[in-house]
C-alpha cells in the first residue's frame, strides 16, 4: 500500500454520498413533468418514468457488485498511519468532485418534461435509489464481517469506487471513524459511546 500517513474515505459512504442529489431534484423534476402535458401525454410519461425507475434503480444497484465482493474479500487491515476522512468530508468531496453532473442531470429532466412528462426525473431518482441500496447493502456486508472498508482519497478523486483505479481496500474496527455501516451517520448515543 505504500509507506507514510494517507487518508481514507469510507466506501460506502463514497457510494451513498451522490444519492441524496439524484434522489430529490429527481422527484422535483418529476414532479414538474408531471404539470407539463408534453408530446406523448401525462399518462405515457409516468407510465415510462415508472418503468425507467425501477430499470435505473436495479442496475445502479447491481453494476460492479463482484468488483466490490473482490475488493472487500481481499481487503487488508488499515494500519496506523492512515487518517480517517469524516463522513462529512468525504460527502462534501463526492458531491463537489460531481455537482456539474448532478446539475446537468437536473436540467435534462426537467427540459425533457417537453417530451416525455417526468419520465427523465423518475429515473434520476431511480440512480438514486439504487446507490442508496448499493450503500445499504455494503452495510450489510460490513455488519456481517464485522468490519468497515474504507479506500485511499486520491483513489475514489479519479473515479469511482470499485474503478479501475482502485487496487485494493483497507479495512477497520466497526467503531472507527464517524459513520456507521452502510455509511449513514452514527446515532449520538453510539458516537458518546467512542
Amino acid at each position: 500500500m505504500g509507506r507514510g500517513a494517507y487518508a481514507l474515505a469510507r466506501v460506502a459512504v463514497v457510494v451513498r454520498a451522490p444519492a441524496g442529489w439524484l434522489w430529490w431534484p429527481g422527484v422535483l423534476a418529476a414532479g414538474v413533468g408531471v404539470l407539463v402535458p408534453g408530446l406523448t401525454g401525462r399518462r405515457i410519461g409516468v407510465l415510462a418514468g415508472a418503468a425507467l425507475f425501477l430499470i435505473a434503480a436495479a442496475v445502479a444497484f447491481l453494476v460492479r457488485r463482484g468488483r466490490y465482493l473482490e475488493l472487500a474479500r481481499a481487503a487488508s487491515r488499515a494500519g496506523k498511519s492512515v487518517f480517517l476522512q469524516d463522513r462529512a468530508v468525504t460527502v462534501r468531496a463526492r458531491r463537489r468532485a460531481l455537482r456539474w453532473w448532478l446539475l446537468l442531470a437536473f436540467l435534462a429532466a426537467v427540459g425533457s418534461s417537453a417530451a416525455v412528462p417526468a419520465a427523465a426525473g423518475m429515473l434520476q431518482a431511480g440512480i438514486g435509489a439504487g446507490l442508496w441500496a448499493k450503500a445499504l447493502w455494503l452495510g450489510r456486508w460490513e455488519r456481517a464481517n464485522d468490519v468497515l472498508l474504507w479506500v485511499r482519497t486520491e483513489w475514489v478523486a479519479r473515479g469511482k469506487p470499485a474503478g479501475k483505479g482502485v487496487s485494493a481496500y483497507q479495512t477497520t474496527g466497526m467503531v472507527a471513524g464517524d459513520a456507521g455501516p452502510g455509511g449513514a451517520r452514527r446515532g449520538r448515543a453510539t458516537a458518546a459511546a467512542r
